[in-house]
This record gives C-alpha cells, structure tokens and sequence, in this order.
C-alpha cells in the first residue's frame, strides 16, 4: 500500500503551495483591514486579476472537463490543492468552473449558461434552501405554477452562497404538489432580469449569503433544466458532488493554525520557562497534530472513492463530520494558545474562528452527516471494518 504522491501529484501541489505564499499571503494584511472595515477581503477585479494569473501557469477549471477548456483534475488532486489554499484566508478561488448539474443542460442553455459561466462572464447560484425547509430539502414550498407555454415562480430561498453576485440562478421549485420529492420538483434557469430579487444576509463570518424572493417570476418552459419533476435528483447530484471539499480546505486551515501555535509556543515565557515546555500546551498540540492528521486520510479516501465511481457518500459524510466537529476544536486550542492575543483582530485566529465555525453547519450540518452515518451502519449498507473491503 503506496501512501506516497506521484510526481504529477506533487509538482501540481508544491505549484499551488508557492501560488499561495507568494501572491495570497501577502495580502493577508489587508484582507483583515478591509474586512473590519466592513469591506469585501477581495474585490472583484481583485479575484479576476488572480485567476487569470494562475491561468497563466495552466490552473483553470481545475475540475471542468478538459474538453470544456479545463484540467479535468481527479478528486485526489483536487483536495490536495483545497488544502494549499485553506492555508490562507484570503478568498481565492480557481477560475474556469460551473455548477456540475449545468453540464445537463441542452445545447442552446450551454451556450447561454454554462460556456459563459466557465469562462468568467456569468455568475451562477443554487437556490433550494429555505426559511423552513433548510436540511430538510424536500419540505420546500416554493412552487412553480404552469400558464401556458410559462411557469410562474413564487416563493423565497435563503442563505443562498453567491446570490448577491449572480446573474442567473438554478432554481428549485414544486410543479407537482402531490408528487413532491419523488417527481414534483424541477430546476429552472432564471435571469436576474426575470425579476427575482436578493438580499444581503449579515453573519458572523465573512461569508455573506443571499435571500431570495420570487414574486410572480416568469419563465419560460425553455428554462428548465434537465427534466420536469426531476429536479430534486439534480439537488441530491449538487449537494453530494463535493462534500469532501469541504474538510479538504480545513486541512489547509489547521496546518498553518497548528503551525502558528508551535510557533508562538516556543517564544512566549511565562514564569521563567517557554510555554511549549507546559503539559497543558504539549498536550494541546499534540491532539490537534493528530486529528489533522486522521483528518487528511479521511478526506482523501473519500475523494479516492469517488475516482474510482464508488458510492463515496458514506465517506464523504464521516470526512465532513470530522472536519467540522476537529477543526473546530483545533482553532479553539490554538486561539488558547495565543491567550488574549489570539481573540484580538490583530492576529488572524479569531478570524479563522469564525470562519470554520460554518464548515459544521453549511452542505449538510453536522447532525444530518450522524443521520447518514448511524443509518448507513444500522441498516447494514455499510459495514463496520469494511473501509477495505
């Protein structure tokens, strides 16, 4: 059993470890200032300005298909680079993707949507959280009701990840109220022109979501994506297609956390003696440098399942309840370390507080990754000790 990287593996890895050190780190800095500002970390032009920097070195599209212009990346890699860049805050992400349910798209919506979309030139959301239907997905209410050749869309999502920005949203709706779930729902394409409107929604962290209402939105029966009544299968496609992404980018995030603990363990003096020589701090780092470590082979199982077509869905929720629940843990650990400085703003700690504190509770909260979990295991889908077969 090799644990070893390739070669492709490593020198795909060690570029985007030198990407982040040399053109995201330094803007470390003022990322804090602007967000205590109560401004973007990165603005637009700012982000578009770095992707098309590492575009330059072929990173574009690190997971659309190569026949779209993009590197078709495995999900082993592709965790690899989540990881280097959760090793900065700033919010970068590679250019080059779109949703992976636009890819069903007919022709003519590939061309409007999807195309555009990885370019650059448009801007999608996935909309089917709502006021009360949030883990639950199959209790939404949002309806879309059929006048002639159009559909009428009514209803409201929320907490909807880049809904401010979006031009065009995939959104969820019931056509067939007596069928719901199983063969009621349908996704529909709709423009910002259509009408819907969005709403900033101000959190603990920097993520800032969206509300989203629709008020008599029409569309045409043109704008539905895939099949009438199939929507929700679409749904469970998005929200599953990258779990493991999730706990990938905590990686990054509790290295450096737990680097800058050993760090700051090894210089701060308290009563004559380094603190790194108090049981209390030892015990500290050493628990939080064997998680990461448990951490990382559970993401990358899961993402080696899913190269090799398994069903991952069992791994990727251990690897997104684990994630959370030990990330969480790990910067709590590390901000006691720091003591008072680590909940100042100076120090980026409190930042990465808030910021993985979500990582529990957005794709799936904690309680819904034990649900999955404890009924894969009680229902024998999945056997105890079966990892390897």
């Amino acid at each position: 059993m090799d644990f070893s990287l390739s070669v492709e593996e490593r020198e795909v890895r060690d570029w985007v470890r030198t990407f982040v050190q040399r053109d995201l780190m330094p803007r470390e800095q003022e990322v804090l200032r602007r967000e205590r500002a109560g401004q973007p970390g990165l603005t637009a032009d700012e982000l578009r300005e770095l992707q098309l920097k590492a575009k330059e070195s072929g990173f574009w599209g690190v997971q659309t298909p190569e026949e779209y212009g993009g590197m078709g990346l495995s999900a082993v890699m592709t965790a690899l680079l989540e990881a280097e860049l959760g090793r900065t805050f700033v919010p970068f992400r590679f250019g080059g993707a779109a949703d992976n349910i636009l890819y069903y798209a007919n022709d003519e919506q590939k061309e409007r949507y999807l195309l555009p979309t990885i370019s650059g030139e448009r801007k999608s959301c996935f909309a089917i959280t709502e006021p009360g239907a949030g883990s639950d997905a199959k209790a939404i209410r949002t309806s879309a009701r059929k006048d002639g050749t159009d559909w009428v869309i009514n209803g409201e999502k929320t907490f909807i990840t880049g809904g401010n920005e979006a031009d065009f949203v995939m959104v969820f709706a019931i056509t067939d109220q007596e069928k719901g779930a199983n063969g009621g729902v349908t996704c529909f394409l709709v423009d910002r022109d259509a009408g819907w409107k969005s709403e900033y929604i101000d959190t603990m962290g920097e993520w800032g979501p969206a509300s989203l209402v629709f008020e008599d939105v029409r569309v045409p029966e043109t704008q539905i994506l895939g099949e009438l009544g199939h929507g929700f299968d679409l749904a469970m496609q998005w929200i599953g297609a990258g779990r493991y992404l999730l706990p990938a980018r905590a990686i990054g995030s509790c290295e450096r956390l737990i680097s800058m603990a050993i760090e700051h363990a090894n210089t701060r003096e308290t009563f004559g003696q380094k603190i790194a020589e108090r049981q209390a701090i030892q015990w500290m780092i050493a628990d939080s440098g064997t998680e990461l470590e448990a951490l990382r082979w559970l993401v990358l199982h899961a993402a080696w399942q899913v190269d090799q077509k398994l069903d991952s869905r069992h791994a990727q929720s251990m690897a997104k309840l684990y994630g959370g629940v030990k990330a969480n843990e790990i910067v709590d650990r590390v901000l006691q370390i720091h003591g008072g400085m680590g909940y100042t703003r100076e120090l980026p700690v409190e930042r990465w507080y808030r910021e993985l504190r979500l990582l529990r509770i957005y794709e799936g909260t904690d309680e819904i990754q034990r649900r999955t979990i404890a009924r894969n295991l009680l229902k024998g889908h999945v056997k105890v000790g079966g990892t390897l077969g």
